[in-house]
């Protein structure tokens, strides 16, 4: 069924319970999951942020479970690509990390039961995602200037360290709704192909956004640990953590809890 809020234009399957600018989707999302159930999609409305949470039920063990992660990364790369112009790299950063032109934009969390064994089916899982749409207090050549800075080539938005923001001149923004509209329909179709086809042309779909690098081969284990074979040694991959690396997300400024800028 779809969600009540009127300003979101869901598919079905899929419940919108909206919050004040002030509140935390994800942290509400985790707190109503076991109540609410599958499908129940958490928003902000905010004009700098496009953020969202989304509570699944899922029908394995937790420790295959996490690996939603990648079609939901997937999700909002699509939905993100939709409006964007292909001359603007739209990429990832594992695990978590959604980037344009290179600068980080936002990422997901995940969230599960804490007293879920990793064997153990979990009632719920959380994902949240964050996205930055602009910056509000940017500063201007006066404020470069006043500080002893003279900005080449002449520049009114302030140089960002690690990131970015969809907006820009020839970036069609669209509004929060669309995107989260447009993320909920890709999903679903990233979650058929998992069903149909299984999960490896999901994973080639994630790891399809990953910078490339010509000497490696990437893939995705059942628990959702990114495997890396290089030419020096094919048969035996590095191993990359899934569990440990969705500890502190690697797009989040841990003072703001916001995308890195």
């Amino acid at each position: 069924m779809g969600g009540a809020d009127k300003r979101l234009d869901l598919p079905p399957g899929y419940t919108a319970v909206p919050l004040r600018e002030k509140d935390d989707a994800f942290a509400h999302a985790v707190e109503i999951a076991a109540r609410e159930g599958a499908g129940t999609l958490v928003w902000v409305p905010r004009f700098d942020t496009i953020e969202f949470a989304l509570v699944l039920e899922p029908d394995e063990p937790l420790a295959a479970a996490r690996r939603v992660l990648y079609p939901i990364m997937s999700a909002l790369g699509d939905a993100i690509a939709s409006h964007c112009p292909p001359e603007r790299p739209l990429t990832f950063s594992w695990p978590d990390t959604i980037m344009l032109d290179r600068g980080i934009i936002g990422g997901m969390r995940l969230a599960w039961p804490q007293d879920c064994a990793e064997d153990a089916v979990p009632d719920w899982l959380v994902a949240g995602a964050v996205l930055r749409t602009l910056v509000a207090n940017r500063r201007t050549v006066v404020d470069f200037l006043g500080q002893g800075n003279v900005p080449i080539p002449l520049q009114l938005d302030e140089r960002f360290e690690r990131g970015n923001t969809l907006q820009s001149d020839d970036f069609e923004m669209m509004p929060a709704e669309t995107i989260i509209g447009s993320f909920c329909r890709h999903f679903l179709v990233h979650l058929d192909q998992w069903h149909e086809k299984g999960f490896t042309p999901v994973a080639q779909s994630y790891l399809a956004r990953l910078p490339e690098e010509h000497v490696v081969r990437r893939g995705i284990d059942v628990n959702g640990d990114l495997l890396v074979r290089t030419l020096k040694a094919p048969t035996t991959p590095e191993r990359q953590l899934l569990l440990p690396a969705l500890a502190v997300p690697q797009w989040r400024d841990p003072e703001t809890g916001e995308p890195w800028l």
